[in-house]
């Protein structure tokens, strides 16, 4: 099929072997690659029950079939496993420069299975994979690691993804870094690598996949160039970047502040996009062939953090600590930023964990002095939850888990144990809809949630297509905005008919022969 090679490639860690095996194109046209792809071999290979960190659970990498042709937005992977953090279906993708490397060793997706008996690194090309000795590198962050791993290969042009001592530990929101600040951040990705003992892996190789029409995929990407340079949008994200939304989010009451408690938050101009432009002068940076260019390379000019380089930040991460953990500075944002960028963390759970941790504290829940703004504190918690230390290890479990052994779950705001993004569904609707029907949890990148799930395959009801009580009982200030679960139900009910589904959720069965229907009798789609 064009734009595929038809195989992807099986590595077993325990015996140190790997093998190339056919993806049928039914396959191929029914899953397109990408996330469908990845979940379909996720399912395939994933046993029913099983523990995200144990060996049994395999961690999938996936491309798309514009995947490394000249397409414009074609620059991410994705990642598949079991969640750690979450128990359910767990995904995450990042941009950069990784992607077309990946493609080019000729395989439309990646298998690891089994855990390594000690600390490994893959080197994949179209001739296979070799693995390495990592225990040299095991402890290092991650920038230390890419750059290591990618200059040990001595091949021009090698890109790698890593984990960071947070991997290494198994922490349930570790992510998988690229590029030096490109991550694949949700659902803890970063900790199944970890518990596979994989420090990274890197990619070359000359393969090349057929396409169907090149001269008219290259005209399209030439055509679309043309409008996305003229754009006014696009021509504010290589601008401003994604931090021109705390500007937008404020003025609408919808920037999660104080830990949930409102919408907005007094210093949200000296967090702004206007403010990072003036003050840091950052210049722009491309994931592969994009024309919008809103990554962000930001150096601190004074100040005791001066000198520090961060690509970032974006706005999630503004949010979950300027906003969430009210930190007022953006080069002490920046210095966050750092922190989980190379221990490996997620800074939407990162920052949703802090901020949960400092209402615990508030409240007396636990013996911890940490308070909004106490940008130190926060620094030292994330340091111990990298190393799952002390007070760090009951907080590097995240928000759902955190809460159930402080008896604050009233207090969590998570949606199927995932922690959310930047945009408070009390002033959003919409954005509750999609919080609570997402696959994955509290997500802001996807509104529809697999058939499966709804079915009551992975281990979920309709009943989990829901928000946090905080959500739908208490108002947000200053406004006093409600989302009520009446008006949630009716957005969910509504959701479910125009999706076709029945009341509960379920698929409505067509007559036999006017569509196709999925054989829901296979026991391995139960996860839990």
């Amino acid at each position: 099929m064009y734009g595929f090679y038809n195989r992807f490639l099986r590595v077993d860690l325990p015996t140190r072997t790997w093998n190339i095996e056919a993806i049928s194109e039914d396959v191929l046209t029914r899953y397109l690659g990408g996330k469908g792809l990845g979940a379909h071999l996720l399912l395939e290979n994933a046993p029913a029950g099983v523990d995200p960190l144990a060996p049994e659970n395999p961690l999938i990498l996936a491309i798309g079939p514009a995947t490394g042709t000249v397409l414009s937005p074609a620059s991410r992977y994705a990642l598949f496993a079991k969640s750690p953090l979450t128990g359910i279906f767990g995904e995450s993708c990042a941009g950069g420069h990784v992607a077309p490397r990946i493609k080019a060793t000729g395989y439309d997706a990646i298998l690891l299975q089994g855990a390594a008996d000690q600390p490994v690194y893959l080197e994949i090309t179209d001739r296979g994979a070799t693995f390495h000795d990592a225990t040299p590198f095991w402890g290092m962050d991650t920038y230390q690691t890419e750059e290591a791993l990618e200059a040990a290969t001595g091949v021009r042009g090698a890109k790698a993804i890593v984990i960071g001592p947070a991997g290494e530990k198994q922490v349930p929101f570790a992510l998988v870094g690229n590029d030096r600040g490109r991550h694949a951040g949700r659902t803890g990705m970063g900790a199944v690598m970890g518990a596979k003992r994989v420090k990274g892996i890197v990619f070359h190789g000359n393969a090349d996949c057929p396409l169907y029409d090149a001269e008219a995929i290259t005209t399209y990407d030439r055509e679309l160039r043309e409008r996305g340079n003229k754009d006014a949008g696009a021509q504010n994200y290589r601008h401003l970047g994604t931090p021109m939304i705390v500007a937008t989010a404020n003025k609408v009451g919808s920037f999660p502040s104080y830990y949930w408690l409102a919408g907005t938050i007094p210093h949200w101009e000296e967090i702004s996009a206007p403010t990072l432009v003036e003050r840091f002068k950052p210049h722009p940076k491309a994931c592969y062939r994009c024309f919008f260019a809103c990554g962000k390379v930001t150096t601190v000019p004074n100040g005791r953090h001066a000198g520090l380089t961060v690509e970032g930040p974006e706005y999630e991460t503004i949010f979950a600590f300027g906003g969430l953990c009210d930190v007022d500075d953006l080069a002490e944002i920046l210095y966050l930023n750092d922190i989980c960028d190379r221990l490996g963390l997620d800074t939407i759970t990162a920052g949703n964990v802090a901020s949960f941790a400092i209402e615990a504290s508030r409240r007396g829940a636990l013996d911890l002095k940490l308070d909004y703004g106490d940008v130190d504190g926060i620094a030292e918690l994330l340091r111990l939850i990298a190393k799952r230390e002390g007070i760090g290890e009951l907080f590097s479990r995240g928000v759902l888990s955190a809460s159930r052994e402080l008896g604050l779950e009233e207090l969590a705001i998570h949606v199927k144990g995932l922690e959310p993004a930047g945009y408070d569904p009390r002033a959003l609707k919409g954005m509750g809809l999609a919080f609570a029907v997402s696959d994955r949890g509290a997500c802001h990148l996807r509104a529809t949630v697999y058939k499966a799930e709804f079915a009551g395959w992975e281990g979920m009801l309709p009943a989990d297509d829901t928000l946090p009580m905080r959500f739908l009982r208490e108002p947000l200030k200053p406004k006093d905005e409600t989302l009520t679960e009446a008006e949630l139900h009716h957005m969910v009910t509504e959701y479910y008919t125009r999706r076709g589904w029945a009341r509960q959720g379920r698929k409505e069965q067509p007559e036999p022969g006017t569509a196709y229907s999925p054989d829901i009798s296979d026991s391995r789609a139960s996860w839990n």
